[in-house]
């Protein structure tokens, strides 16, 4: 626990070298905002954050893998557009529908979802602290991940990251 305690925080600060925008409104406070150049960056930080977790816990690494990721950005934007986090769709599309649609031939471990306004270790940090979101991340027949988001123009995101094998 303490390992991965400790690789939590080496990860958040090296995170702390963003800078974070002003909120738009008034709001209080900063609001993490994604750049389009950071979109690679973002996937890959989340990859190499989970395999340190999976890691230090005995479970094979993941690899990214595209289909996983389109259909993870899929359901970050539908969940913005339904304004509620949920494993469904505004099409009733269940996570196995999404990874069938863009033809992954894989099973699906288990997809994690979360909107706030928190970057993605942070957001990482708080599924690794609820014991079913920890399970499909750490599970160790996971193989492939997928991972996305979409970002409100007022700041908040919408994570989804799609576990498969």
């Amino acid at each position: 626990m303490i390992r991965i305690l400790s690789i939590l925080l080496a990860l958040t600060v090296a995170l702390a070298a963003c800078t974070p925008v002003s909120a738009p409104g008034g709001k209080s406070g900063n609001i993490y905002r994604i750049s389009r150049g950071d979109a690679g960056k973002i996937q890959f930080r989340m990859l190499d954050s989970v395999n340190a977790l999976r890691s230090s816990a005995g479970a094979p690494a993941l690899e990214l893998d595209s289909k996983l990721n389109a259909a993870a950005a899929t359901h970050a934007r539908d969940m913005s557009v339904q304004n509620r986090p949920w494993h469904f769709g505004s099409d009733g599309s269940s996570p196995i529908d999404r990874i069938q649609r863009v033809g992954y031939t894989g099973g699906l471990v288990g997809e994690v979802i979360s909107e706030t306004y928190e970057t993605e270790l942070e957001t990482l940090a708080a599924w690794m602290e609820q014991p079913d979101t920890r399970r499909i991340l750490m599970s160790p027949e996971g193989r492939q991940m997928g991972f996305s988001w979409y970002q409100e123009d007022g700041g908040k995101i919408w994570w989804t990251l799609v576990v498969g094998n």
